[in-house]
């Protein structure tokens, strides 16, 4: 039996942590002072709930339970006079207390408000009737597409989100111009987000291969077509290619004498008989429904079929656009990342299938080698392919694939490379994000700090907008590193320099660098500083992402979506069901709200308990 609690000792206890919050406040005094001023009450905040989490309370927590007291688990906000008030009601148990709780009231009033001002500065007004914002990053043809851009702000998108990694400034401006028109159009405010591309390591270019269109119609479990694969026979000389359609560049001729019934004809690369039906044509190319695997490559022949009649006429296809020769990699393989432009390369075996050269890539950021060990462990392609470094030198990484799909893994050019147990020291800002600042400066609302690590990467960003005259423009800063994650605190004081400011939890690189397994436990956590520093958050990677991609969630994306609510934000990413995935979101962020509040529940009458 829980024996019951010692009122006097439960004070004492709570008067430590309260004498170890000062303590730390006084100690981070002169960091405390760099805070923006508006940042600055939220600031000692965060300082007094580290002091408090610096400790296990959970023994404290118990006992306050049993006496109908709050145990804490919500102080985020106003850490001391959560303490304050929790104390206040233990002197009063006793009958030592003479302290009036008005003041403590209007103080987590405040602290709430305080927290919904950051937001409306950082993010945006709310929504109507939905608390949490939506971010949406912009594809290519939101540059092209306006009446695409302009359904996304219908649908619900607050915010959104161009990556700098992609495109150029003139692709940029065409969909900021998009944006600020469907703006004015739907009568609703959409920000503009620019992500700084930032030192993210890369793999480097591959061996090229004589272009091949692989053509593979659906099947189900029986090996029975579900649906063909369609191939667009195209003039050679167009520039606008089909989307989600296998292109093959032919004589313009070809286009204009064939017709809808006929039969194309031809042999494959691999000397496989093939016959594919006309089923469309236009004047920008001639549609045929593939329902047998083929393989066309450049000087394929194709003949005409027309009422069960072969034509004289014969084409031969033109050359295709050369393709990367991705490295398979298999659990137990070697892989040799490199300094040197050499092209990547697979691994060449002798005639007995022994390995003579193995596999190797380059690294477009080789100075990162310089702070790899042997024994630390390595990711490639989002952590799709796991390894450990087993020799490390100046010019290259010799790495033992531990982890890969059991048919074997491919990774090509410009694929993520994370190194979570090194301590890289390579600066956050690189010369192209100083480029694309100035841009940034001109035409976004914020501006977002791609894998921070040190403290000094968010101060030499704060510079640049300085030197830009656009301290107003809101900073991001994204947590996505293991480094990062371990100095939150440090890192939330520094960004708290700016005003307005946000973090992104950015859970792709983060699960890499932590571990699949932390994943839910870190974003909690990340959640409840932020909440501390009165910081908004933004909850992103991979949220609906089978909705976005196919029209189909699964069960587990929904779940996550609905826990995502607890974010002042949650991005959402480009795809061809982007809008459905809007409309879902939106649903699920105002179902949630009525339920929960940050970490709070909220007890709204249930329709199940009706009787």
């Amino acid at each position: 039996m829980q024996d019951r609690p010692n009122i006097e000792a439960l004070i004492g206890r709570l008067n430590e942590i309260m004498g170890h919050a000062r303590d730390l406040e006084a100690q981070f005094a002169d960091t405390l002072e760099k805070v923006h001023p508006k940042f600055r009450k939220s600031a000692v905040n965060l300082v007094h709930y580290v002091a408090l989490r610096q400790s296990d309370i959970r023994q404290l927590q118990i006992e306050l339970g049993l006496l109908g007291l709050s145990s804490l688990g919500r102080a985020e906000r106003n850490v001391m006079t959560s303490l304050t008030m929790v104390r206040i009601r233990l002197e009063t148990l006793v009958g030592t207390t003479q302290h009036a709780l008005e003041e403590d009231w209007r103080e987590l009033h405040e602290s709430t408000e305080t927290l919904n001002q950051h937001v409306r500065d950082a993010l945006g007004s709310n929504p109507d009737g939905r608390e949490a914002r939506i971010m949406v990053t912009m594809p290519t043809n939101a540059a092209t597409d306006y009446e695409f851009v302009h359904k996304l702000v219908e649908a619900g998108m607050d915010l959104a989100r161009i990556n700098c990694a992609h495109d150029d400034k003139a692709v940029w401006l065409k969909m900021i111009e998009n944006i600020r028109r469907a703006e004015k159009e739907n009568g609703r405010t959409c920000r503009i987000a620019m992500d700084l591309a930032g030192p993210k390591i890369r793999t480097g270019d591959l061996r090229s291969t004589l272009g091949v269109v692989r053509i593979r119609p659906e099947r189900d479990a029986f090996g029975r077509v579900t649906k063909p694969r369609r191939v667009c026979l195209v003039p050679e000389d167009t520039e606008l290619l089909p989307e989600r359609c296998d292109f093959v560049p032919v004589p313009r001729d070809c286009i204009e004498t064939v017709e809808v019934g006929d039969v194309i004809h031809f042999q494959d690369t691999r000397g496989k008989k093939r016959g594919f039906a006309v089923v469309k044509k236009t004047d920008k190319g001639v549609r045929l429904n593939g329902d047998r695997p083929a393989f066309i490559g450049a000087g394929t022949v194709l003949t005409v079929e027309r009422d069960g009649c072969g034509l004289e006429r014969t084409w031969q296809v033109r050359p295709l656009p050369a393709g990367d020769e991705p490295i398979i990699l298999r659990t137990g393989d070697t892989l040799i990342l490199h300094s040197s432009t050499t092209l990547g390369a697979p691994a060449v075996f002798d005639s007995e299938g022994a390995v003579v050269e193995p596999a190797h890539i380059a690294c477009r950021q080789p100075e990162v080698f310089a702070f790899v060990t042997k024994g630390d462990p390595i990711a490639l392609n989002d952590g799709k392919i796991e390894g450990v470094v087993i020799s490390a030198s100046a010019d290259e990484l010799e790495i033992e694939i531990t982890h890969a799909k059991l048919k074997g893994s491919k990774l090509r050019a410009d694929k993520g490379i994370n190194l979570p147990a090194s301590d890289i020291a390579i600066l956050g800002l690189t010369d192209t994000d100083r480029q694309n600042l100035d841009f940034i400066a001109e035409h976004a609302d914020a501006v977002s700090l791609s894998f921070v690590r040190k403290p000094r990467d968010i101060v030499a960003l704060q510079r640049e907008l300085e030197k830009r005259g656009a301290a107003g423009v809101g900073m991001i800063t994204k947590i996505e590193t293991k480094k990062a994650f371990n100095d939150l605190p440090r890192l939330l004081l520094t960004t708290m320099r700016h005003y307005p400011a946000a973090v992104m939890i950015a859970r792709g690189d983060l699960a890499v660098e932590c571990g699949w397994e932390r994943l839910a436990e870190i974003q909690e956590e990340i959640l409840w500083m932020c909440e501390a520093a009165q910081v908004p958050v933004i909850w992103a990677t991979a949220v609906l992402e089978r909705e976005t991609r196919t029209g189909q969630p699964s069960r587990a994306e929904i779940t996550d979506a609905a826990m995502s609510q607890r974010a002042d934000c949650v991005m959402l990413n480009k795809g061809p069901y982007i809008l459905a995935a809007i409309h879902m979101l939106d649903n699920i962020l105002r179902r949630m709200q009525g339920h929960q509040q940050k970490k709070t529940p909220k007890l709204r009458k249930l329709q199940i308990t009706e009787l």
